[in-house]
């Protein structure tokens, strides 16, 4: 960047990029299940759905025109507004960053609330952003972002019992800094809650019916669940991720949206490839070389692109630690790919690193691959800096958070919006991601 850019506009961008990764996208994005409903009849649903969360407030739910299985929904905020209650609820970050996404706060996720407080007290609910506040603590007076006010279920001390720690619903939002709707337990079967960019790389791996492929990293499966549902629930995807949970979850998702060509496993993808002849009948993990018809391998990465994001905990030694094994894990998927097949790379984070030092590297080892245009395109060019040619990096495709303009969506001006204003910011103004499309040439 400093190279391409300068100094100082190098450093102005670093600094507008870590402002737009603290904020929560401009949109709620969610996928549609379209083998078991239409897009047309589960926006009416959602439509009806967020009209009773938002007591009437007219919220638009909006098709896509490229993506055309997603629903967009404008999120409201930030709300300067807000009376802040003498009564604190302080929250982990993770939990945190959900609520800025129309969560509601669950027990598990609360650190510390005020004493006295009784179930149906106001209570204003902030995030420990730095990790600091002791569980159980009466007041914190530690860095904490307010996230809006809630109305308490439980009171401290059943929160806070010594019987063992509770499940279920601690805090009910009722009036967030950002108003998102909540999807819990809303039309789970029809709908899953994706980020924008994640739903462009199924549609860019395009996977037909009746094909074989390789989910290399799919936990938790929104991606697998969406190249099933692409190729009409007809061939085979296997997904695979090294944590047995994460599995679990898979199989989960898959039953819940009932697609039955999945088949998930628990094994580590850089031993995916054997060595030896396979049993027959043996369906999982080692597989054979040139065993799919298209891989996605959606890398474990830094996540720097994650919004939203208000404190950075990795160490640099951490960030640098992914180029390796994504190194290790698309070496193993160009050989598990077939002659003529597709690979999708893709990542959460927007280090040049993990995304376009990693394309020049492939295309400079596997002298078999090709990047390749990719449909739909909706985010940027690649980032210069990593040796690639101008043309290389158009056919890259980068979702930078920084790109766009910050700025707070209110009722008012979102009735007077143009819809395709409204898109155009959806497509910009969403997590940090990068997508490449590579084929395997069929010469050896």
């Amino acid at each position: 960047l400093i190279t391409a850019l300068g100094t100082e506009e190098a450093e102005n961008k670093y600094q507008s990029l870590l402002s737009h990764l603290s904020h929560p996208p401009a949109f709620t994005s969610v996928r549609v299940n379209t083998h078991l409903a239409s897009v047309k009849h589960v926006k009416k649903l959602l439509f009806e759905e967020i009209q009773k969360q938002f007591k009437g407030l007219r919220v638009p739910v909006l098709e896509h025109p490229k993506l055309q299985d997603i629903l967009l929904i404008p999120v409201i905020g930030p709300r300067q507004d807000l009376k802040q209650h003498a009564s604190e609820v302080i929250v982990g970050a993770q939990c945190g960053y959900a609520v800025l996404r129309g969560a509601h706060v669950y027990v598990p996720g609360i650190v510390s609330i005020s004493r006295f407080v009784k179930a149906g007290d106001l209570v204003s609910v902030y995030s420990d952003i730095e990790g600091k506040c002791k569980r159980g603590a009466k007041e914190f007076n530690g860095v904490k972002v307010f996230l809006g006010n809630g109305i308490s279920e439980l009171s401290r001390s059943e929160i806070f019992s010594s019987s063992g720690p509770l499940k279920g619903l601690g805090i009910r939002m009722i009036e967030p800094v950002y108003l998102s709707p909540s999807f819990d337990n809303v039309l789970p079967s029809y709908l899953f809650l994706q980020n924008l960019p994640s739903v462009v790389v199924s549609h860019i791996l395009n996977p037909q019916p009746g094909e074989k492929i390789l989910d290399m990293c799919a936990a938790p499966g929104g991606k697998t669940t969406h190249l099933a549902t692409l190729m009409h629930d007809q061939g085979e995807v296997i997904a695979m991720d090294k944590i047995a949970n994460k599995v679990k979850k898979i199989k989960q998702n898959a039953e819940l949206l009932q697609l039955n060509c999945i088949k998930a496993f628990c094994y580590d993808g850089t031993k995916a490839l054997s060595v030896e002849k396979r049993e027959d009948k043996q369906e999982g993990p080692p597989f054979l070389p040139e065993s799919f018809d298209r891989i996605l391998l959606d890398a474990p990465c830094s996540g720097m692109g994650q919004r939203p994001n208000m404190s950075y905990s990795s160490t640099l030694k951490e960030v640098t630690s992914y180029q390796p094994l994504q190194r290790k894990l698309f070496t193993v998927a160009v050989k598990l790919l077939k002659p003529g097949g597709v690979l999708v790379y893709s990542t959460c984070t927007i280090t040049l690193s993990e995304n376009e030092e990693q394309v020049a590297w492939a295309l400079k080892t596997f002298p078999c691959l090709q990047l390749h245009p990719q449909e739909p395109h909706i985010g940027g060019e690649g980032m210069k800096g990593a040796g690639l040619s101008l043309d290389q990096l158009k056919l890259l495709q980068r979702f930078d958070p920084s790109a766009v303009t910050l700025q707070g969506m209110d009722i008012n001006s979102l009735q007077d919006s143009r819809e395709d204003d409204l898109i155009s910011l959806a497509n910009k103004d969403c997590i940090g991601f990068f997508i490449a499309k590579f084929i395997k040439s069929n010469s050896k």
